[in-house]
């Protein structure tokens, strides 16, 4: 089988040709950045052991199973993350998050950050990366989780501080928290006198394939009341004032309130 057939056969199983031509540089052991080389060399002959392999892969791709999965590796905010089941794959509108977040800390110095549910550590990775003064922490109730992350802080040189717990479960004060939950309603219970709610509809659907995973259970209850009963509000405000909503961000129009909280959330998309 030639390379060029190898393609063919991924399109046939319904693969795309971007994730096809990705899964195939995977399975040779290129960089997913060769792409012109596939092209170049698609008479090549692709061995018998690489052709199971890689039908193996596109069978996977094919019923569903995220590509960052199968290659093991996804970039982020321009850092390699690796990442498998133990984790959700880090989105790519995320990265608006961090934006948003690297731009309310632009004129703090040295700030305090804590990235709740980190998973593979991405925000908080790529916080520390583009804040080298910064003191970012990062939590997770999966030990699972943690340990993705920490291998990911670890090959990076980044010294984000890990830690699991149950969202602000053991937490000190921060300049900033950022977090992008699976799920975060709007409309729920109140979560008390002052605090502030941000989101809508989370990200409730799952990919064919993709199991649910016991560790984001607790996002599913409402985040605003949860931070409320470990002491924190998000963005409390005065005189009724509403968040401003900037760039898929929400962020308070007052200053940072009791604590020294200031909120930075992702609106998810619909």
């Amino acid at each position: 089988m030639r390379l060029q057939d190898a393609l063919a056969a991924a399109g046939a199983l319904g693969v795309a040709r971007l994730d096809a031509q990705l899964l195939l540089l995977h399975v040779l052991g290129r960089p997913g950045s060769e792409r012109g080389w596939l092209i170049a060399h698609d008479g090549d002959e692709l061995p018998a052991a690489k052709q199971e392999a890689y039908l193996a892969a596109c069978s996977r791709r094919a019923a569903g199973e995220p590509l960052a999965y199968l290659t093991g590796e996804k970039e982020f905010f321009g850092l390699p993350l690796q990442v498998d089941a133990r984790v959700l794959v880090p989105r790519p509108d995320t990265e608006t998050l961090v934006e948003g977040a690297l731009e309310l800390l632009r004129d703090r110095p040295a700030p305090r950050v804590i990235d709740l549910g980190t998973g593979s550590g991405a925000i908080a990775l790529a916080l520390q990366s583009s804040r080298a003064d910064a003191q970012v922490e990062a939590v997770d109730r999966s030990a699972d989780a943690l340990e993705v992350a920490r291998g990911n802080a670890q090959r990076l040189g980044l010294p984000v501080q890990l830690r699991q717990a149950d969202w602000l479960q053991g937490a000190g004060r921060y300049d900033l928290i950022a977090s992008n939950p699976l799920h975060c309603r709007g409309r729920s219970a109140p979560a008390g006198p002052g605090t502030r709610t941000a989101g809508g509809p989370g990200r409730r659907r799952r990919r064919a394939g993709r199991r649910p995973r016991d560790r984001r259970a607790g996002a599913r209850a409402p985040l605003a009341g949860r931070l409320a009963a470990a002491g924190t509000r998000l963005g409390p405000g005065r005189g009724g004032a509403r968040p401003a909503a900037r760039g898929g961000l929400l962020r308070s129009r007052q200053p940072a309130g009791p604590g020294g909280h200031q909120p930075v959330l992702r609106r998810p998309l619909a």
